[in-house]
């Protein structure tokens, strides 16, 4: 069994391998539900740690039905960060109609060999999951990231219990969404994956002195501006003592 962590900063990565991680999906803005991180930070990260990282390839955040342009800033992404060391890329590309994208996402694929290929959540937006599984095995990625088409894993646990016996040895099924220490036990025990997806954030003051307070830097749904959000090592490893004791 493994335990990937969700995060989006090199603290973080450095905290998720320290917390026993065994592997990271390195994003940027997962306000947004994770977008491509900078080439800057995953270089960084590359070189204080050696966990596994698989990098987003999301050039905004929104639905997954991407213009010429986009997909073509997709295709330049793949390759910046392949060529940078990533172990591993995460995409997902639908259709108007929802279903997936085939051509694109094998000419994705067709880039990112031979490092591994996540189908993420896009997987949760399309009309039939089971008949998706299907497609997403034909084009051969490794895994597919999802909550079982609701907003969390614990809500789709039966339509998740469904897909890995559906997929048995044939691509991993990863659960994701609302996966913490608290409810990993219970989730394991019902689901039967082989690798889950985990979230576990902790919050670190900011060390600005200096706070005016009617200043912001996003639109009305904010963050708050001084306090950032970093992964937490220790629940990490309690995380993985679970995994280990199960």
């Amino acid at each position: 069994m493994k335990i990937e962590v969700c995060l989006e900063s090199v603290e973080s990565v450095i905290a998720a391998e320290r917390g026993g991680a065994d592997r990271v999906e390195f994003c940027a803005d997962l306000f947004e539900g994770g977008i491509t991180p900078s080439l800057g930070a995953f270089k960084t990260a590359r070189k204080h740690t050696t966990i596994p990282m698989m990098v987003m390839i999301r050039p905004r955040g929104g639905d997954f039905c991407y213009s010429n342009l986009e997909f073509e800033a997709m295709k330049e992404d793949v390759q910046l960060f392949k060529d940078a060391g990533a172990d591993g890329l995460v995409f997902g590309i639908l259709k108007p109609n929802g279903e997936i994208d085939v051509e694109r996402s094998r000419q994705i694929i067709e880039l990112v060999r031979p490092c591994q290929v996540t189908f993420h959540r896009a997987f949760d937006m399309t009309p039939d999951p089971y008949a998706a599984l299907e497609t997403l095995i034909d084009l051969g990625v490794d895994r597919i990231l999802t909550s079982g088409q609701e907003p969390t894993a614990m809500e789709g646990v039966l339509t998740l219990r469904k897909l890995v016996k559906q997929a048995g040895d044939r691509v991993i099924i990863m659960p994701a969404s609302g996966i913490n220490e608290r409810n990993f036990t219970y989730l394991q025990k019902q689901i039967g994956a082989k690798e889950y997806h985990l979230f576990l954030p902790g919050v670190a003051e900011s060390k600005m002195e200096f706070r005016p307070g009617h200043i912001y830097m996003g639109g009305l749904l904010r963050q708050p501006e001084f306090h950032l959000s970093h992964t937490n090592e220790k629940r990490v490893q309690s995380a993985v003592a679970l995994k280990e004791s199960n």
